[in-house]
């Protein structure tokens, strides 16, 4: 009886240690988003901290650098949640990178990429869309940029917060159209210089898919469709490595250092070719090694193509922070320099605590908003392995790098869905030529078993692409009613 009742209450007290237990992770579950905010919070406070000390101007000019300061660390988280959930998305769906490993790799290289890299797309946000000079005057032209920045920070936490990848490139160059058309008119727009970015908003998600897909082809009948699978393997895996390498290589030769006219071209492409060989030797031994022992046939293939994934994830990552640092500090930029020389100008110069914001802010975004995006590209969207991401992720680090070599703000997010919606319908292409020669020619299968044997999912096509076109006007009159705002709270 006594034993009873000792089984009794142990019984009892597991059943309310569970209740108890169940209480503290739904609390955890609950509080997580406001420790988020809270942190985020804590950031843009340390921005504005950080410009009104090194400013170093007049207070009335402090006072719009310190603004300036904290929407353009609210615009770089959110980068940080939206934007960068592109570049680790098919390595995480690949399974070949943990959610852990990918933040952290992608924390390391876009502030790596905003450091070094990304001075010339900064200078093309804040200088090459709006007509600095046709404002009449410096208030108006700072309340711009300031609403600028607010506008499209605003659009893009909307977009994260509904689980939407849009481009932050799209969302900053609409918010800024929206604020000089509100301060100055149409006069005050570089219509003929943002003609020519446009242009890359269609060129490359088409590029981007294009050239994906290509790769894929080429990979699949080079080594997938290959009677030795492992040994075409080691061939090409080095391969995809020291092509990357070496393009990352002659990159940083033109545009990183910090004196590049001192590097002639056939020193830049001669440092190229040593790099894309020095990778080859030491990942064509890394990849035999991995190779011993693994059955020949397709499931092996994604023990070896995890090394190149990984490796031109965290090039894309550079890439992405050179590129798209300047959505979050362009306008910032401009806001300082006008401010210090006392009227808004062409050419921008800017200190090195305002890249430091963009960096250390889209790597704290990614760190506490990231997550949920980059389930949606990785796994939503189309089954990605470590063949196709790799593909994904190397023809997108290709693009991004040539586009912020040129200066042009393409948008990584279109790139990447671009590669991911291109090697998807690849593989819905092939599939179909597969059962077209399996299957008696005067056969056709019906819409609705054509329809249940897609490989990509319609429903996200068509939501990504509605996002894409809604961007630019969203972020436009945010910003002009953000413009009115400030307007008047600044009398």
């Amino acid at each position: 009886m006594a034993g009873q009742d000792r089984d009794t209450q142990w019984t009892t007290l597991d059943r309310d240690l569970g209740r108890v237990s169940t209480l503290e992770a739904a609390s955890i579950y609950a509080v997580r988003p406001f420790v988020g905010a809270g942190l985020a919070m804590l950031f843009v406070t340390a921005a504005a901290i950080v410009a009104a000390l090194l400013a170093g101007i007049s207070s009335a000019g402090s006072l719009a650098v310190v603004a300036g300061a904290v929407f353009a660390a609210y615009m770089a988280i959110n980068i940080g949640a939206n934007d960068v959930a592109n570049n680790m998305g098919p390595a995480v769906g690949a399974r070949a990178l943990t959610m852990g490993g990918a933040i952290a790799i992608a924390a390391v290289c876009e502030s790596a990429g905003a450091l070094i890299g990304g001075r010339e797309v900064i200078t093309t946000i804040s200088s090459g869309v709006i007509d600095q000079p046709g404002f009449g005057d410096l208030r108006s032209y700072t309340l711009a940029m300031l609403s600028a920045m607010l506008g499209a920070a605003l659009w893009l936490n909307i977009a994260t917060w509904i689980g939407a990848p849009i481009s932050t490139t799209h969302a900053v160059l609409g918010a800024m159209i929206g604020a000089g058309l509100a301060a100055a008119g149409v006069a005050a727009i570089h219509w003929s210089s943002l003609a020519a970015i446009a242009a890359t908003w269609v060129v490359s998600p088409l590029a981007g898919g294009l050239l994906s897909a290509g790769l894929l082809a080429l990979l699949t009948r080079a080594v997938v469709e290959r009677e030795d699978k492992i040994a075409a393997a080691r061939i090409w895996v080095p391969v995809m490595i020291a092509a990357m390498a070496a393009t990352f290589t002659i990159y940083l030769g033109i545009k990183g250092l910090a004196y590049p006219a001192s590097l002639s071209p056939a020193v830049v492409i001669g440092g190229g070719a040593l790099a894309g060989a020095a990778a080859w030797a030491g990942s064509r031994a890394a990849v035999h090694r991995a190779s011993e022992g693994l059955e020949n046939r397709k499931r092996s293939l994604k023990t070896l193509f995890r090394l190149p994934l990984i490796f031109s994830a965290a090039i894309l990552s550079f890439a992405h922070g050179a590129n798209d640092v300047a959505n979050a500090i362009g306008p910032l930029a401009a806001i300082v320099h006008a401010v210090e020389v006392g009227h808004a100008d062409e050419i921008v110069a800017f200190p090195f605590w305002v890249t430091m914001i963009g960096a250390l802010g889209i790597s704290a975004g990614l760190l506490l908003f990231g997550p949920k995006l980059v389930q949606l590209v990785g796994d939503e969207i189309t089954r990605l392995n470590p063949l196709r991401a790799s593909c994904i992720a190397l023809s997108a680090g290709i693009i991004v790098i040539l586009a912020s070599w040129a200066g042009m703000p393409v948008s990584s997010t279109h790139i990447t869905i671009g590669g991911v919606f291109g090697v998807g319908f690849y593989r819905e292409w092939e599939h179909e030529q597969r059962l077209s020669r399996a299957r008696d020619p005067q056969k056709r299968l019906p819409v609705e078993e054509r329809t249940r044997r897609r490989l990509v999912r319609r429903s996200h096509f068509l939501t990504i692409i509605a996002a894409w076109i809604v961007t630019v006007p969203a972020a436009a009159l945010l910003s002009a009613a953000g413009y009115l705002a400030l307007s008047l709270v600044a009398g």
